[in-house]
This record gives C-alpha cells, sequence and structure tokens, in this order.
C-alpha cells in the first residue's frame, strides 16, 4: 500500500493492520504499517505509521514520521513529521521536527515541535486555569 505526505511524498505500507484487528502490546516494525482497525499498547518503529479514517490508536508512539486520519489517545514523538488530516482526533502529546495540521483535525494536547524539540526535557502537564483562579 502506498499513500503520499502533504507535501506528496509517497509512503509505502507494507503492513496493514485490518479494520477487523485488534492488537495489544508493543509493536516494533520497520517500514511501515497502516491502521485500520485498533492498536492498544505501544508502537516503535524508524519506519511510517498511518491510522486512516477507521482506525483507533490508543497508544504511545515512537516512529520516523506519523499520519492520523482516525482516532488516537496517546503520545505521539516522530524523528520526521507528524501529519493530522483533516478527520484527525489527537488526544495526546506530540515531539516532532514537524507538525502539519489540516483545517478539520481536533487536536488536545501539548506540543513541542523544531530541530531540537526531542532534545529538550517535556515538563509535566500542569493545570493552568486552576492555577489561576483564586483559592478559598
Amino acid at each position: 500500500m502506498i499513500d503520499k505526505t502533504a507535501a506528496g511524498t509517497p509512503v509505502e505500507f507494507p503492513t496493514v493492520i485490518g479494520a477487523d484487528a485488534v492488537f495489544k502490546g508493543e509493536l516494533h516494525f520497520e517500514k511501515g504499517v497502516r491502521v485500520d482497525g485498533r492498536i492498544e499498547g505501544k508502537v516503535a518503529t524508524k519506519g511510517h505509521l498511518a491510522v486512516s479514517q477507521g482506525g483507533h490508536l490508543q497508544a504511545d508512539v515512537d516512529a520516523g514520521s506519523i499520519i492520523v486520519e482516525g482516532e488516537v489517545k496517546g503520545n505521539l514523538v516522530a524523528s520526521d513529521r507528524v501529519e493530522l488530516r483533516k478527520s484527525a482526533r489527537l488526544k495526546g502529546d506530540v515531539t516532532a521536527s514537524k507538525l502539519l495540521v489540516a483545517e478539520g483535525a481536533a487536536f488536545v494536547g501539548h506540543c513541542s515541535i523544531g530541530p531540537d524539540a526531542q532534545k529538550a526535557p517535556v515538563a509535566p502537564p500542569t493545570n493552568r486555569i486552576a492555577e489561576a483562579l483564586p483559592r478559598k
């Protein structure tokens, strides 16, 4: 299976997790995988990960690049780019060299973007609204 990034670069996905598949645990792979089904756990690769419109990911991901069209709950770390297409729903933090967000995509979380993003320590999330309210 071959897809393209927003920049038009072809990306190969030799492995597909089918729409009727549920995978729980740690998934490691070399090239690329497209998720049409559901993954719960952890995903690690130097290659490409794509979550299709019908795909669901409840996992932390460390990948070369990530394309999201479906639903993801978890933190995404990419050495190259994270691309959130218009149907994407992401709840988690993003660390990547590049972040592309299409109009219509939903993203709830924090992001660290740029060439030095992965080198910077990640501070734990805070509840800034609660901290700003006066205490009784």
